[in-house]
């Protein structure tokens, strides 16, 4: 038996959205490909979807093999998030170019940490002890089909938006996402710190 439900599925659709917030993702995408960088909307879902199955089916053991726990991801996933808010902010760039780097940008910055997030992996698995897998894995692709179409019509917004609502929406986001990063940094560094301490 599936054990399907609307209403597990519903809140852990919901739960992971707005973990995810691939709407205030939309900006960061914008700014990534007027610096001409790559963002493929099929390889971002795709490589995302594998992703969040895949760690949510071994995830914890994956983590235990290299003697490593999900705080310390959040920790490494907080200072890219907040190198990437000050780029937003600041109108600096961080992230340099070279010859050597890909103009691809689907894998770094957008599925890794925007997308697939220390918080939405940490998420996924605190979900599982609530809801049953079935309607979790579905909540996890509807949730990509969500992120496959905002991406996807990130070019549109791109072209009707003016370039002064982007740059205040470039702004406002990249606050928000400033604020993200020192949340999930302490949060997690506090638990790290802990951790050491016992």
């Amino acid at each position: 038996m599936l054990n399907l439900s609307l209403r597990e599925f519903l809140s852990a659709f919901i739960v992971l959205f707005a973990i995810i917030d691939i709407i205030g993702t939309a900006p960061i995408i914008i700014d990534l490909r007027k610096k001409g960088k790559r963002v493929s909307a099929s390889r971002a879902s795709l490589i995302s979807l594998i992703v969040f199955i895949g760690f949510f089916y071994v995830g914890e053991g994956f983590l235990r093999l290299f003697n490593l726990d999900i705080s310390s991801f959040a920790v490494a996933g907080s200072i890219i998030i907040f190198a990437l808010a000050m780029e937003m902010i600041l109108d600096i760039q961080i992230f340099r170019d070279s010859p050597d780097l890909p103009k691809d940008a689907t894998i770094t910055p957008v599925v890794f940490p925007l997308i697939v997030g220390a918080g939405s992996l940490t998420t996924l698995l605190s979900i599982r002890a609530q809801y049953q897998d079935i309607n979790i894995l579905l909540a996890v692709i509807a949730n990509m089909i969500v992120v496959f179409l905002v991406i996807t019509l990130a070019k549109r917004f791109e072209k009707i938006l003016a370039p002064g609502v982007i740059y205040i929406f470039q702004k406002l986001f990249g606050i928000i996402l400033l604020a993200i990063s020192v949340k999930l940094f302490i949060t997690n560094l506090s638990l790290l710190i802990k951790e050491i301490g016992y």
